[in-house]
């Protein structure tokens, strides 16, 4: 363990830090998805609503490793054999993100779907009354007091979508797990490999936990003080 430490601590380190970026560039681009289809889903529109069931039902219903290669693979196959591109091509930087803001973006669409749900409906009829459009109603009233209750559940979908990063080892981009294969092959050290990443994912998710539970209870510290 200390020759893996001493050697390939650096390694495994940078390795995190690539997990970690790769993780928070796909709960960005996932917030933008799950607020776009979480409106969808919210709106009275019959045809919103289904495009936005049937966006979090394909996605949730896909598994993630197959997602991974259906972008990496799929979609310049798409544009080069069929609609007629030549030379589009998907870094695995690119396509784990665009991976990651998929799956995780059906999972926030139903977070924010909740979270505009558990506003007081009164909310929207008082801000209507007041002259405002339904968009700029939901955008300065609703929207902010919805965001107070699902800054939690973001959290802890972060946590998931870090652990997920690991799926994406198979499209090789050298995030945490995919690294520790290369220094388990080299050193042939399993159990010392494998425990000081699981240590290394224990510390960040902790953190990461403790984090939501924070920002929980100081949220409904602030609730009942209203």
């Amino acid at each position: 363990m200390y020759k893996i430490i001493t050697v390939y601590g650096k390694m495994l380190l940078a390795a995190l830090g690539r997990t970690l970026v790769l993780a928070l560039f796909g709960l960005f681009f996932a917030c933008i998805i799950g607020l776009i289809f979480g409106l969808l889903s919210v709106v009275k529109n019959k045809v919103c609503n289904i495009l936005a069931h049937i966006f979090v039902d394909v996605i949730r219903g896909v598994p993630m490793i197959v997602l991974a290669f259906f972008v990496y693979f799929g979609i310049p196959y798409l544009f080069n054999n069929i609609l007629g591109f030549t030379g589009v091509s998907l870094s695995a930087l690119q396509a784990g993100t665009i991976c990651l803001a998929l799956n995780c973006g059906a999972y926030m669409s139903e977070i924010i779907r909740a979270g505009i749900q558990s506003v007081d409906a009164g909310q929207m009829e008082a801000a209507r009354s007041l002259g405002l459009s339904y968009w700029k109603a939901m955008s300065l009233v609703v929207l902010p007091q919805a965001i107070r209750t699902m800054i939690p559940s973001i959290i802890n979908q972060f946590i998931i979508t870090l652990k997920d990063t690991s799926i994406l080892s198979v499209i090789g981009f050298p995030e945490l797990v995919n690294t520790a294969k290369n220094v388990q092959a080299n050193t042939f050290l399993s159990f010392q490999t494998w425990l000081i990443v699981g240590v290394m994912y224990l510390v960040v998710i902790m953190i990461l936990s403790k984090t939501a539970k924070l920002v929980e209870r100081r949220m409904n510290r602030g609730r009942r003080m209203q």
